[in-house]
């Protein structure tokens, strides 16, 4: 049987194509484009105001960063809305299928993790990190362990929910939760890739850690880089 084209004219903002019927070279197609691929990470956790998304995406221009908008709107990837009263403002979000790469990003991430070139001292944006823990997470380091881990960034906060099995991560209130650590992002990763001491971040003044201690010192052991690329 012969294969019809269907797919529409390409969306405006997405820059030349592959001309390639793999579904790999489509998907670049898709989101090839700089900086495509970080818009959609920093909407991992839930919608963004463009303020927000251009704040977080060091060295990203507003009008590139409308461009890519646009261009993931039209190829279904993104769609924006206006929050209820009394927020009444314009975010960005994933749709369904947007979300579905979530996936592609963990090991895209895991799998970069092990260039000797890549530069962990760079900035991170507190979805990045959040995102990170979730691809890094050892379940049988953690040993079947339930619990809420909260994390405070100035005015944004997440929870990472552990079942004992996988760890997963929302942004929303830290109420309830068994430890909360409050720090700018880049601290997170110092500490539990670095496997820096609590007490001697805590003493620089760089986080602040309430509730239960014991935990905090544990789940930095739930988390190892993978080994370099030979």
């Amino acid at each position: 049987m012969k294969l019809e084209k269907i797919t529409k004219e390409p969306a405006r903002g997405t820059g030349r194509r592959y001309h390639d019927a793999c579904g790999a070279a489509h998907g670049l197609d898709l989101v090839g484009e700089r900086w495509a691929l970080l818009v959609m990470r920093e909407l991992m956790l839930g919608p963004r105001r463009f303020g927000d998304l251009k704040a977080d995406l060091c060295g990203l221009s507003a009008n590139v960063l409308t461009q890519r908008l646009e261009g993931l709107e039209e190829a279904g990837i993104v769609r924006k809305r206006k929050l209820p009263p009394p927020a009444s403002v314009q975010v960005y979000e994933l749709t369904d299928w947007g979300y579905e790469t979530r996936p592609v990003f963990e090991v895209l991430g895991r799998w970069a993790a092990r260039s000797p070139q890549h530069d962990p001292s760079l900035p991170i944006s507190a979805v990045s990190v959040m995102m990170s823990l979730r691809t890094m997470f050892d379940a049988e380091k953690a040993g079947g362990l339930k619990a809420r881990i909260g994390f405070v960034f100035g005015d944004r906060s997440f929870v990472a929910t552990l079942d004992g099995e996988e760890l997963t991560n929302e942004q929303t209130g830290v109420e309830g939760c068994d430890v909360v650590f409050a720090c700018a992002p880049a601290v997170v990763p110092e500490y539990v890739y670095g496997k820096r001491p609590l007490a001697e971040i805590e003493a620089e003044g760089r986080m602040t850690v309430t509730g239960d201690r014991t935990l905090a010192g544990r789940f930095q052991t739930f988390f190892d880089l993978p080994e370099k690329a030979a």
